[in-house]
């Protein structure tokens, strides 16, 4: 089967090619969804113009920065609407590690959804200040204690679906970003009754670019948590 790795982009010109060229270096079944939310920095066109000579890169185009979670949720729709058996969740800025793709795809024959781990196993976590640190752990913590979900890290981007998983989910009802996406698409599976399984990666601060985290991914994601137990609560996932 197919594997499509989905990677959001928004002005990530210094690693998009590197990152395209490394995720398909690292299995013959890889391919990449470029996903740029018209990037000012020229992001997309340079997507483009790999994917003219590389039918395994493809780009979507999107009309101004709308956001992660919606962003993968259109790669989402374009990898089963394409057939593809494995769906990825990765970062553009190498913090992901393309070399781990195998691992993935190895741990999903046994587990409907895949999650590189931070925190499991220790903390494995490079080049982050102090505070970073201790606000993405227990955002985890906080999370995992609320909803109940039973993984070491609730809140990483670094994913990989089996087709099957995401058919069973409703991606219209998904409006969730950064963070809160993570937690969500977690949430959602576990409910569903799907088999999450966690494997320990070493998470890198981005090579290029900035950051997008800010203060309004925080406090969705500190939000989200109590409307998905409400919504649990009262039986209407």
């Amino acid at each position: 089967m197919r594997a499509l790795v989905v990677i959001p982009t928004y002005n990530e010109i210094g690693n998009v090619g590197k990152i395209i060229d490394a995720a398909l270096g690292v299995s013959e079944i890889t391919e990449v969804l470029i996903v740029d939310d018209n990037s000012p920095d020229g992001t997309g066109a340079a997507a483009d113009n790999m994917a003219k000579s590389n039918p395994r890169v493809h780009v979507m185009h999107r009309a101004g920065k709308m956001g992660l979670g919606s962003a993968y949720i259109e790669g989402f729709r374009y990898a089963l609407d394409k057939g593809y058996g494995y769906i990825f969740e990765m970062d553009a800025d190498f913090s992901h590690d393309p070399a781990e793709i195998p691992r993935f795809l190895e741990a999903a024959k046994e587990a409907d959804v895949v999650i590189g781990s931070r925190y499991v196993d220790g903390i494995r976590i490079l080049n982050w200040p102090l505070k970073r640190l201790m606000l993405s752990y227990f955002a985890s913590v906080y999370a995992r204690t609320i909803t109940g979900l039973k993984l070491c890290d609730t809140t990483g981007g670094y994913k990989c679906f089996r087709r099957e998983a995401l058919l069973k989910l409703d991606l219209s009802r998904i409006h969730s970003d950064g963070y809160s996406f993570q937690i969500e698409m977690n949430f959602l599976c576990q409910k569903k009754g799907l088999k999450l399984k966690e494997i320990p990666i070493v998470f890198s601060d981005r090579r290029a670019g900035i950051s997008k985290m800010n203060k309004g991914i925080i406090f969705e994601a500190l939000a989200v948590v109590w409307l998905l137990k409400i919504k649990s609560i009262l039986g209407i996932l």
